[in-house]
């Protein structure tokens, strides 16, 4: 497979302070590690590795470029990227290096390709999985595997052991679940239905009827007559 390339740099452990620092010069600190790697702080451009977003997912291997010989034309994944809950900017990356002869597992995104016959009847396509994990060596990883969802009828589901792989990709053993399935027309027609009835009591300001409080039914018994 293609890889991206990304220049890194090994930097020293530092305070939260120097941390934030690094990012506002407009670097990701990161960590590398792996089997023949021990934990190295690095640091890589955010603007970088922000254009190779759209290339890079946490299965795109990557070749890192550094001064540092202990990180130079290191092969690795991104393990997990940790970003900002409102602006989504990226925070800290770790990725973790591979051995270009041993095989790995890693997710892999699904693309779904055709059109249902049960769609054509009605139904609604419904994907229970977006990625799946297979194995195979770090140069094979696919980008994204393409299920054909053409044949499938309402009710009818396409379990992850149906899927065809690429060659030298494999479903690690034991592994067979659903994931994608073609829905009947009544189980999107009834949530919607419901909306739509609700929508028009709504619009005609008429409200269900509702039982009446338990205060209120106490004031309409008939109070005691006092003792003269």
């Amino acid at each position: 497979m293609e890889t991206v390339e990304i220049v890194c740099e090994a930097r020293q452990a530092g305070t939260k302070g120097q941390v934030r620092a690094l990012r506002r010069q407009g670097r990701v600190p990161a960590i590398i590690y792996g089997p023949r790697t021990k934990p190295t702080p690095a640091v890589i451009s955010s603007a970088e590795l922000k254009a190779h977003m759209a290339a890079i997912t946490h299965q795109r291997l990557i070749r890192l470029r550094s001064d540092s010989p202990e990180l130079n034309d290191k092969y690795v994944i991104v393990k997990d990227l940790q970003r900002a809950p409102l602006t989504g900017a990226i925070l800290h990356a770790d990725l973790y290096e591979v051995d270009l002869s041993r095989r790995i597992k890693v997710a892999v995104p699904l693309r779904f390709v055709g059109r249902p016959k049960g769609v054509t009847e009605g139904g609604v396509l419904q994907p229970l999985e977006r990625e799946i994990e297979v194995e195979c060596l770090p140069l094979d990883i696919p980008e994204v595997i393409e299920v054909d969802v053409s044949a499938l009828g309402i009710h009818d589901v396409i379990q992850v052991s149906q899927v065809k792989l690429p060659e030298n990709v494999t479903i690690p053993p034991g592994d067979d679940y659903p994931i994608v399935t073609v829905l009947p027309p009544t189980a999107v027609e009834a949530p919607a239905a419901a909306a739509e009835a609700q929508a028009q009591v709504a619009a005609e300001g008429e409200a269900p009827s509702q039982p009446a409080p338990a205060a209120a039914k106490e004031s309409s018994k008939e109070a005691p007559s006092s003792k003269t």
